[in-house]
């Protein structure tokens, strides 16, 4: 096959899976977000008073989740590599789906811990093993765009989940009389089961495995990311195949606490952000229906969509460099502390929308490095260690800032909590990058000969 015919077969190829894979992907995402995160819409608008938690329980109930999702995250990334992940992301989301739909009928704040780790359990592995997924379709010039198209599920969860939480909880009463937020808790798990079940029949779980390819772009995925697994086995101390290399490879704890800043600095927004508004009505005497309260959460994220976008294009333009990691995280970090110092709502929004326009930029190129280095069960366990050492944050974030707020009553302390740790992952990742820990790849091969200051984009 000739240059020209090899380049569109890849060209049509990838096209391919970006429209048949990452739309359904990105759907996974999406109900997967919205579930992990509804309790932040139902906190404030009547599950804290009816179950009558403080600040501090609701930051708990919050963040026990990612202790039941840290505990069996890399064994299941690892169950994912060996039995496929077609069956393995379709059985995450029904049981996911399953413990959901029980919140709808929660009673005290006993029941919503267990509820909240139990949803953790049920969910482990689904968001490393979808990256994996991904990253096991496409070689990896081209997969900052695919990961870019699949991340932009996450903003957009609360741009559409923000207003539809709201208006699900409107519905007070009017489904057997529920009250409104357990009536958003059924609506919104729903969807987890029988997307599940859908997966189980449309998820490939390689390209020799999908119809829709033809016979030269099946071989041309198939060669291309051969040639690179290889490649990276070869490179280094050679060790970039097994699991071992995962655990014992520097590189990857470095970037388990980068991305521990971002991760802390994601969940603080996400599950306090709707609390932060509702104090807007005491703190500049204004007054928003739950409909309006959820507009206003969404606000932030659709610029940050868009930024996403755009930043992770001029990333596979350029290659991703360093400084599509480390500046995000420097501005988010310097921005969110401002957030609490403004005089208006549409300030303090929109200097919270900064913030999340920077944690979003910096997410899907976040995710390209792993797979530089690591490859087969070593970068299902490495993915999976990176996340699951990072969503400590998670369980940290929510339970350390509602502490502080009972502590201090203010989000002035929490909020520079997130400042410092995000500033900490921009300057970690510099670095990490000066120090030449992570190769670049060109053409899908590690290039070793590559000199230290511009290794993984350095300056």
């Amino acid at each position: 096959m000739d240059t020209a015919s090899t380049a569109s077969v890849e060209r049509s190829a990838i096209r391919k899976v970006a429209v048949r894979l990452v739309p359904f992907v990105a759907l996974m995402f999406f109900i997967n977000y919205l579930d992990r995160t509804a309790i932040s819409f139902a906190g404030p608008n009547g599950m804290n008073d009816d179950l009558a938690l403080t600040a501090a329980q609701f930051g708990f109930a919050s963040g026990v989740f990612f202790i039941g999702y840290i505990v069996l995250e890399v064994p299941s990334n690892i169950a994912l590599h060996k039995v496929g992940a077609r069956r393995w992301l379709a059985r995450i989301m029904i049981s996911w789906g399953v413990v959901a739909l029980l919140f709808t009928w929660v009673q005290n704040a006993e029941q919503l811990y267990v509820l909240r780790f139990l949803l953790g359990v049920a969910e482990a592995g689904f968001f490393p093993g979808a990256i994996l997924f991904l990253s096991l379709w496409v070689p990896t010039k081209h997969r900052g765009k695919i990961l870019a198209l699949f991340y932009l599920a996450q903003p957009l969860t609360t741009v559409i989940g923000a207003p539809l939480a709201g208006a699900l909880i409107e519905q007070h009463g009017v489904f057997f009389g529920l009250e409104g937020w357990r009536f958003m808790f059924l609506c919104v798990a729903l969807p987890a089961v029988i997307v599940g079940v859908i997966t189980w029949f449309y998820l490939p779980d390689r390209p020799a495995d999908a119809k829709w390819l033809t016979k030269e772009e099946q071989t041309w995925l198939t060669t291309a990311l051969d040639k690179e697994a290889k490649a990276k086995s070869a490179g280094g101390d050679g060790q970039g195949h097994s699991m071992k290399a995962a655990f014992t490879n520097g590189r990857v704890w470095v970037l388990a606490v980068i991305y521990f800043g971002f991760i802390y600095g994601l969940y603080a927004l996400a599950f306090f952000l709707p609390t932060i508004i509702s104090g807007f009505e005491e703190q500049f005497g204004t007054t928003f229906d739950v409909f309006q309260r959820g507009l206003i959460t969404a606000i932030p994220y659709l610029p940050a969509a868009v930024v996403l976008y755009l930043w992770s294009r001029d990333a596979t333009r350029r290659g991703v460099q360093t400084w599509h990691i480390a500046v995000p995280a420097v501005v988010g970090g310097l921005s969110i502390p401002l957030a609490l110092f403004m005089n208006s709502p549409a300030a303090t929004v929109a200097v919270i929308t900064v913030t999340a326009c920077a944690i979003f930029a910096a997410l899907p190129n976040f995710w390209t490095v792993p797979s530089r280095f690591l490859t087969g069960a070593a970068a299902a366990a490495g993915i999976a260690l990176i996340n699951t050492l990072g969503n400590i944050a998670g369980f940290a974030a929510s339970y350390v800032t509602g502490f502080l707020n009972d502590l201090t009553g203010s989000y002035v302390v929490p909020m520079f909590v997130v400042g410092g740790l995000m500033v900490l992952s921009g300057v970690l990742m510099v670095a990490l990058s000066r120090r030449g820990a992570v190769d670049p790849v060109v053409d899908g091969t590690v290039d070793d000969d590559a000199p230290t200051s511009t290794r993984a984009g350095g300056h």
